[in-house]
C-alpha cells in the first residue's frame, strides 16, 4: 500500500531539487516545461490529486499545445497520485510508457558512516557541470541548461566531484538539502571505474555532508532498468517508497 502523504511531500521536493524554466497549473495538474533541457521530469504534466480528473482529452489537448510551443512531445508523469481515470484513459488511447523509475529513501539519523574520508562539496558550478556532462557523456550544448537549472535551486546545494590524477572526473554529485530531506540528484560514476568502491564513496560522502547539514532522511529518484545503481542504493539502506513512468500518445 502507496502511502500517499509521503508520495506528496517527496513530489514537492523533488520539484523544488531539479526546477522547471515554466510552471503552470491546470487545476492540480502541474505543467513543468523547459526550452534548454530535454529531460523529461523537466518537461512533463505531473498529476498531483487523485480526484482531479474532470475533462481529461480537453485538458491533455490544452496541455499538447503547450509542449508543442516548446517543441516537446506531450508527456505525462505517472505517479501514484495519477488519477485512476487518466490512466485509463491513456491506456484505452494506447499511449506508449517508458522511463520506469523508484522512488527510494534511506534514513539517516542513525546511519554509521566508518571511518571514509570526508569530502567537501566545490562551489565551482561550471567545473561540475563540465564532469557531469563528461561523465554521463552527454552533448556539450547541454552546458548552458544543466548550469542554469542547478542556479534555480533554491535549496542549498552540495556539489560533489571526485577526480583521479590520471584520468580527471570519475564520479559526481548533486545533493539538495531541503529542511530534514536532501536529494541526491545527477549522481554518476565514470564506465572507466564502476565495481571500484567509487560510487559507495561518493554516495557515503553525499549522505554524509546531507546528515551534518541536518538531514534525517536521504531520497533519490533512479530508473528501474538500472541494475548497478539499484544495487549500490540497496546495499546503501535505501528502501522503494513508490514508482513511477512517464506516457506518451502513440503506442
Amino acid at each position: 500500500m502507496v502511502d500517499l502523504p509521503s508520495v506528496r511531500r517527496l513530489e514537492a521536493v523533488g520539484f523544488r531539487a531539479w526546477p522547471a524554466a515554466s510552471v503552470q497549473y491546470d487545476g492540480s495538474w502541474l505543467i513543468r516545461l523547459t526550452a534548454g533541457h530535454a529531460s523529461k521530469r523537466l518537461n512533463s504534466v505531473n498529476p498531483l490529486d487523485p480526484s482531479d480528473y474532470r475533462d481529461i482529452p480537453i485538458r491533455l489537448g490544452k496541455a499538447g499545445k503547450r509542449f508543442a510551443d516548446y517543441g516537446r512531445p506531450l508527456t505525462v508523469r505517472q505517479t501514484p497520485l495519477t488519477p485512476p481515470q487518466l490512466i485509463a484513459y491513456m491506456d484505452n488511447e494506447e499511449w506508449a510508457a517508458f522511463g520506469h523509475s523508484l522512488v527510494l529513501t534511506a534514513d539517516l539519523a542513525e546511519r554509521e558512516f566508518g571511518d571514509g574520508i570526508d569530502h567537501l562539496p566545490i562551489k565551482d558550478v561550471g567545473r561540475f557541470v563540465d564532469a557531469r556532462i563528461l561523465i554521463g557523456k552527454e552533448e556539450p550544448q547541454t552546458k548552458p541548461a544543466l548550469t542554469e537549472i542547478i542556479n534555480a535551486i533554491k535549496p542549498e546545494c552540495g556539489l560533489f566531484l571526485f577526480e583521479d590524477l590520471e584520468i580527471g572526473p570519475t564520479a559526481v554529485s548533486l545533493v539538495v538539502q531541503d529542511n530534514d530531506l536532501a536529494g541526491i540528484m545527477q549522481f554518476a560514476v565514470a564506465e572507466g571505474v564502476r565495481r571500484k568502491g567509487v560510487g559507495s564513496a561518493l554516495l557515503d560522502a553525499s549522505l554524509r555532508w546531507a546528515r551534518l547539514k541536518g538531514a534525517k532522511k536521504a531520497w533519490l529518484q533512479v530508473e528501474a532498468e538500472n541494475e548497478a545503481a539499484v544495487e549500490l542504493y540497496r546495499k546503501a539502506g535505501f528502501t522503494e517508497v513508490y514508482r513511477y513512468l512517464y506516457r506518451t500518445p502513440g503506442a
